[in-house]
């Protein structure tokens, strides 16, 4: 582990209008920034036609920071192919359910063509050869926010056919298996199976997105095993990966922010492609600035390696609806760091001049002159220079895991829970109500999830699970753990096929109760709060009932209930009630979890875990344009930015987005 916290930007010297790259880095340098991203984007710069390279400004950017010592994190631009390689062979081009599409975008490409790849191979081997050995260079990003960018072209699909083979060995199993009688899609012949873009079998479909998805993470292993050829042993791998894009308001990509799980490549899976989990993480902010996204993706890649992450790019600027109030962009830092951050690059140092994102606004604005947010950054920049890694860096150890699921995700696409209620949607309901109650979580995957690490699960909406992993959470709650599941959990296995008993399959004596029927909830409430969405009729066995619904018809069922089972508990949330409801829940199930509840509630928002010196830390974050105050909840804190100490109970002022890093003192 660095003892210096890695700070920088993403730097895009050739798009600049004049040569400024010395200029630039004595800038970051001022700011206490250490590192920059380069080469990630650009190609058709690096290999202006096939075969010819041109490093030059690579090597002026390593040059410059080598003087500086500053490092450089060098990214494959295989993200964004150049035209001539379209000329070259147009079925490079991503062809998804609408036709091929044009070129000119990023993310564009078929990832397993094989004339993309050979091309990529040659463009990656020439790169990693040219800078593997610079002594600036301390690690490698592979790729950009890399999905299977929706694919059903010859190739991906002939391979697909072959999975299946493989996979169910007989076309009796794979009729069996999906159902394929339904609608008379079954078939005899393998060389029968039909053109996937056609395919009306929700099952067979969550089979074709798993196996794409998992050529999205054989591509990112593939890049890996080229650089392994190249690397030192102390430079990493790293990738950043991104989240579904939450949209509001007009329809259009850049009015939006980081919302849940990424539909399009399965983080677990893919990052055992890297040595250093990555992420890319924007956020409203203003006053719609609650840090629950920067809290739950970090979380979320924290969790995939059980160990710090770099966030490789998150928001300065951008929009005329992001730029931040006063204080807010150290708080977005700090909030980075209390998640388990070992490292921030911002997206990007400088606004562009032409082309795309020329409004996606960096660190510096179009005058490239320094300004309020640049001042900013300088002001924690020098900070973390001064308090180091060390001292400011989290490892954290969390008592309550909230399960993930892709397989899950893609089942309610095709069955969804309401018309406005995805699957993200009941995570981040589930999630952000623990964020606020400051109960912190490890966002696991469910295949990457030890049970035993852990004193409360919650699985919100795992429609989709081997009975493998019941029996596993069924043996987590008879040994006394607390299990909280809501609505659409345990219907269905993962080929999404029903479970043909009562739901929630095999778990009705863990919570005590079964449905059998589930209605639009119009004019339903629940504890006084309405419930939109679903309303699941739970039928009580032994379970205690928390909330029964308030309706003339509904009346005899109920909504929320716990039961008893062996050493441990159930919770059932059968519908999406207010969010009131939910944590009032979650925080009796946390107490009979044996996890401590502060009472402190957002918008101050409380992170703890363990530096690398060993101390004890919490992070305090101020998400209000109000000051706050705090009492010292240890016998002896020092506050780590002003170097205050504290004894117990005495007062400490949060200013408005204010940030304190309260270090518990040894008498």
């Amino acid at each position: 582990m660095r003892k210096e916290i890695l700070f920088g930007a993403a730097y895009y010297p050739e798009y600049l209008p004049c040569d400024r790259i010395k200029k630039d880095l004595v800038m970051m340098k001022e700011a206490g920034m250490n590192v920059v991203r380069i080469a990630e984007s650009t190609w058709s710069t690096l290999e202006p036609e096939e075969g010819r390279y041109n490093f030059s400004y690579v090597d002026r950017v390593l040059e410059e920071a080598q003087k500086l010592r500053m490092y450089v994190i060098i990214g494959t631009p295989t993200y964004a192919i150049p035209s001539w390689l379209v000329k070259k062979d147009p079925s490079v081009m991503v062809e998804t359910k609408e036709g091929r599409t044009w070129y000119g975008h990023r993310q564009k490409m078929d990832l397993v063509n094989p004339t993309f790849r050979a091309c990529a191979e040659a463009m990656i081997r020439k790169l990693f050869c040219h800078t593997a050995e610079h002594k600036a260079v301390i690690g490698f990003q592979l790729d950009n926010e890399t999905k299977h960018y929706g694919s059903y072209s010859s190739f991906v699909q002939q391979m697909f056919l072959e999975y299946l083979k493989e996979k169910f060995k007989t076309t009796k199993t794979l009729n069996q298996t999906f159902g394929l009688a339904y609608w008379s899609n079954s078939i005899e012949n393998w060389e029968d199976f039909p053109d996937m873009r056609g395919c009306i079998n929700g099952g067979l479909a969550g089979e074709f997105e798993a196996f794409k998805r998992s050529l999205a993470a054989d591509y990112l292993k593939w890049q890996a095993d080229i650089l392994a050829e190249y690397k030192r042993e102390d430079q990493f791998v790293t990738h950043n990966f991104d989240f579904e894009w939450k949209k509001f308001g007009a329809d259009i990509a850049q009015d939006g922010y980081s919302y849940g799980v990424q539909p399009d490549i399965n983080h677990y899976e893919a990052s055992k492609a890297v040595t250093l989990a990555g992420t890319d993480i924007y956020h409203p902010t203003q006053d719609a600035l609650t840090g629950a996204e920067i809290a739950f993706g970090g979380d979320c890649i924290r969790s995939l390696k059980a160990d710090n992450y770099l966030v490789l790019e998150c928001q300065a600027q951008a929009f005329k609806y992001w730029t931040p109030y006063p204080g807010q962009l150290r708080l977005h830092a700090y909030s980075h760091l209390a998640s388990g951050a070992s490292g921030l690059l911002y997206w990007n140092w400088h606004s562009i001049h032409n082309g795309y994102e020329t409004y996606w606004k960096g660190l510096l604005s179009h005058d490239m002159e320094p300004n309020p947010v640049y001042e900013e950054a300088k002001q924690f920049g020098q900070e973390w220079k001064k308090k180091g890694a060390e001292r400011l860096c989290l490892s954290k150890q969390n008592e309550i895991a909230l399960v993930i699921d892709n397989r899950s995700l893609t089942a309610l696409q095709w069955f969804p829970i309401d018309k406005k209620i995805s699957y993200n949607d009941v995570v981040r309901y589930l999630y952000d109500s623990l964020y606020e109650l400051n109960l912190e979580c490890d966002v696991v995957d469910i295949h990457a999830l030890e049970p035993s690490r852990y004193k409360m699960i919650l699985t919100p909406a795992l429609y989709s699970i081997s009975e493998a992993d019941i029996k596993r959470l069924e043996q987590f709650v008879l040994e006394g753990g607390v299990l909280f599941s809501t609505f659409k959990s345990f219907a269905a296995n993962e080929q999404l096929s029903v479970y043909p008993d009562r739901l929630p399959h095999l778990l009705n004596s863990v919570f005590g109760m079964y449905y059998q029927q589930y209605t639009q909830p119009d004019k339903v409430s629940l504890l006084g709060e309405p419930v939109t969405g679903l309303a699941e009729l739970l039928c009580v066995g032994d379970a205690q009932v928390l909330g029964s619904y308030q309706h003339k018809y509904w009346k005899a069922y109920a909504g929320i209930t716990k039961n008893r089972a062996g050493k441990g508990m159930g919770y059932y949330l059968g519908c999406l009630a207010g969010k009131e409801v939910l944590k009032k829940v979650l925080k009796e199930a946390a107490l009979d979890a044996g996890i401590t509840l502060s009472g402190i509630t957002w918008p101050v928002i409380v992170r703890s875990g363990i530096n690398q010196a060993g101390d004890k830390l919490q992070y305090w974050l101020n998400y209000s344009s109000q000051p706050k105050e705090f009492s010292c909840p240890c016998k002896k804190g020092e506050e780590l930015l002003t170097e205050n100490v504290y004894a117990r109970g005495e007062k400490i002022r949060l200013e408005e987005w204010g940030v304190a890093v309260l270090k518990e003192m040894e008498e």
